[in-house]
């Protein structure tokens, strides 16, 4: 009845490598350094002289240089352009949507792919380039390295490829719909990750937190990305402790402040405080940005800001806000498969060891739904998106924690809009779009009137 302990370190390591640019260019560099060596080394091998075979560079080493040259000189340009647009696109989706998008841009695997092997072909270039010797040099005899020359030549044509395809990309990659389909996408691996690691876990609360629970500071301030908690759990139960992490994914935690509960298993025993404060210390993954390695909420926190982004006077898009409020819709639905996504790990005996807790289902849909309201009160197109909004959910809703939130959250929608109607509508309105969320809590989508 409870998750397999994870280590988490190796998890970490991945989580911080799929999140940065860095790592596909510098793969692609090292590449290209061992393949400009490898190929240079074979064509001394071969030395074909003046008698080269098909298909290959049949130049001189003044035209192998030159073409080397001109093939470095133009792609460290192209390079620079896809930086720049880069940079635009990063500062356009802060500003206009979401500074948090920029983790989805970053982690662009046609990105990070393209600007790859633009660097791989030049630093190809060159590799080869420093080999190529004319008769009169101080080697005696001239060298060309004609496969080499060859593939760099098709390089050069596949780096013309990558550049088109960028520009391609990113032109898609501006637009808002797009971005919201990432990060719905996103959200979506989370939640099937944390639902394949619930296994047959219970589906209810916290357990509570007896008197003579000790609190657990922490050490290190950040946002809660993961936790190690294998380690952690090994560490619990050799201070014969119960440990309740009392911050969730991308909660954040400050050095100082208390992070966790601590009791002994049984009466009378001593809690170890600095002892399991140190095994915190050492388990927590704590970050200067939140993740969406174990955070359900992080996708619709994106959302939301966009939408709430596209409120603002200085904006004033309802309609995009619409189209988020639809894929917040669609994650709310398919979050309904569990009340809370809390986590239970035990010892070999059974014993339940470590609690950490995470969201619930009422505090996802408060994410989702609150903020929007609040900023679209008096427009008529996210007013009635937000009780479609609730029907949908309502509608795959399927415990009574789910449907009293449901309940909760369509009451404040319907005694804001009451008091202020939206232009155009009336208190009679309201009530009916509230009659859908009722219908779909009971089971029953309305028919459309005739």
């Amino acid at each position: 009845m409870t998750s397999r302990p994870r280590g988490g370190r190796v998890e970490a390591l991945r989580g911080a490598v799929s999140g940065a640019l860095w790592p596909l260019p510098a793969a692609a560099i090292l590449a290209a350094v061992g393949l400009g060596i490898g190929l240079t080394e074979l064509d001394q091998e071969l030395a074909f002289g003046d008698d080269p075979i098909r298909f290959v560079f049949t130049g001189g080493p003044s035209a192998a240089r030159t073409l080397l040259s001109a093939i470095a000189s133009s792609l460290i340009s192209a390079t620079t352009l896809l930086f720049s647009l880069t940079i635009v696109t990063l500062q356009l989706a802060s500003s206009q949507y979401s500074p948090r998008l920029l983790q989805t841009f970053v982690r662009d695997r046609v990105v990070q792919t393209c600007l790859g092997v633009l660097l791989g072909t030049f630093v190809y270039a060159l590799v080869v380039l420093r080999t190529v010797r004319s008769a009169d040099e101080a080697q005696g005899s001239s060298f060309v390295p004609r496969i080499s020359v060859t593939v760099a030549f098709l390089l050069m044509l596949a780096s013309v490829a990558a550049l088109v395809t960028f520009l391609s990309h990113q032109t898609r990659q501006l637009r808002v719909e797009t971005m919201m389909r990432d990060v719905h996408d996103e959200s979506s691996r989370t939640r099937a990750r944390l639902q394949e690691r619930q296994g047959d876990q219970p589906d209810g609360p916290l357990p509570e937190v007896p008197g003579s629970a000790r609190p657990l500071c922490a050490r290190s301030s950040g946002f809660l990305v993961q936790v190690a908690d294998g380690p952690l759990l090994e560490a619990v139960t050799g201070c014969g402790a119960v440990l309740l992490l009392d911050r969730r994914p991308g909660d954040p935690v400050v050095a100082g402040a208390p992070m966790a509960w601590a009791w002994p298993q049984g009466a009378g025993d001593a809690v170890p405080v600095d002892e399991l404060e140190g095994a915190l210390q050492r388990s927590v993954d704590l970050g200067h940005e939140r993740g969406d390695v174990a955070d359900p909420s992080y996708g619709l926190r994106k959302l939301v800001d966009i939408a709430a982004r596209a409120l603002s006077p200085g904006i004033n898009d309802p309609t995009t806000a619409g189209h988020a409020l639809s894929h917040v819709s669609a994650l709310l639905g398919d979050a309904a498969v569990r009340d809370t996504w809390h986590r239970r790990l035990t010892d070999e005996d059974g014993a339940e060891r470590l609690v950490l807790r995470s969201w619930t289902f009422p505090e996802l849909l408060d994410l989702g739904v609150t903020q929007v309201r609040h900023y679209g009160r008096e427009d008529l197109t996210v007013v009635d998106r937000l009780f479609g909004l609730l029907a949908e959910v309502a509608w795959r809703a399927h415990t009574p924690l789910q449907r009293e939130a449901l309940r909760h959250e369509r009451d404040a929608l319907v005694e804001q809009s009451c008091a202020s109607p939206p232009p155009g509508r009336t208190a009679e309105d309201v009530q009916r779009w509230a009659r859908t969320v009722d219908a779909a809590l009971a089971g029953q989508w309305l028919r459309p009137a005739g």
